[in-house]
């Protein structure tokens, strides 16, 4: 067993209950790789999670960490991130529960630019369920509430990150995985916002109904598909239909909520003194 495991995974909470060929495990591995690079301490951080099958990563990392209600994991993370400004918190949620129930819960904890990184693990399905379509299943995709295909525009939710007010928004694939743990080394180094989007198969429900193939056809699935962000800037949006634009879409620095929070409470305190 590698060092990297034994240092930041509860080995006595395996074997996971993730399905074979499940891009999730994928993501984790990326997770604490960029952790391991940042040599940041699990005793000083925080990892919160809502419901889904990316939701029960949380409880095989050897952090502090949360498992939540659906949706409701950056409600969870801006209160911890309020009380102890100190702590790294990590949000690890599902296309399913940041985009749909917790989508303005998304928009607010970007809008504040408060000091959490948010990872989603888009399967473009509610896996944990039974393969209902989210609000990240493409136009025509099958669900099981979908048998005859969804109608439903999907999110981009990196333009959404963005246009609410985060300060670092990228995507990448689970295919992509070098990539993807360097945006994930950057994203935990901010001070305020970061989201990153993680495409990651679901060969159980998506893949079979849309018969798409096995794990390994849906990730080559996403090394065709995949442009990066300065080649998509090039194209039209013709042309960008169906495709994965990954990269980095943002990167600035803007006064990060907790310490804005804290000025406030310092100057009520002098004013309170001063009386």
């Amino acid at each position: 067993m590698s060092e990297l495991v034994k240092s930041h995974l509860r080995v006595n909470h395996m074997p996971h209950i993730l399905c074979p060929g499940c891009g999730h495990g994928i993501i984790m591995g990326a997770v604490i790789r960029a952790l391991d690079r940042l040599e940041i301490d699990p005793d000083k951080t925080m990892i919160v999670s809502g419901i889904g099958c990316s939701s029960r990563v949380p409880g095989y990392m050897d952090y502090n960490t949360l498992h939540t209600t659906h949706g409701r994991a950056l409600a969870f993370a801006t209160g911890i991130k309020l009380a102890r400004p100190e702590l790294k918190v990590i949000v690890l949620a599902g296309d399913g529960d940041i985009a749909a129930i917790g989508g303005n819960h998304l928009i607010h904890a970007a809008r504040r630019n408060i000091g959490i990184s948010t990872v989603v693990f888009n399967n473009s399905i509610y896996g944990m369920t039974s393969g209902q379509y989210s609000p990240l299943t493409p136009k025509a995709a099958l669900a099981t509430t979908a048998p005859y295909g969804n109608v439903d525009r999907s999110f981009d939710l990196c333009h959404l990150a963005q246009g609410a007010g985060a300060t670092y928004v990228a995507r990448s694939t689970t295919y992509h995985i070098h990539l993807l743990i360097d945006l994930l080394t950057k994203a935990f180094s901010k001070n305020g916002f970061s989201f990153v989007e993680v495409f990651s198969q679901c060969p159980t429900y998506y893949g079979r109904r849309n018969r798409i193939g096995s794990a390994v056809d849906m990730m080559k699935d996403y090394k065709e598909r995949a442009i990066t962000v300065e080649a998509a800037r090039k194209l039209s949006p013709a042309e960008l239909e169906g495709k994965i634009v990954i990269g980095e879409f943002l990167d600035i620095e803007l006064p990060e909520y907790t310490a804005e929070y804290q000025k406030v409470v310092e100057r009520a305190m002098a004013k309170k003194a001063g009386r």
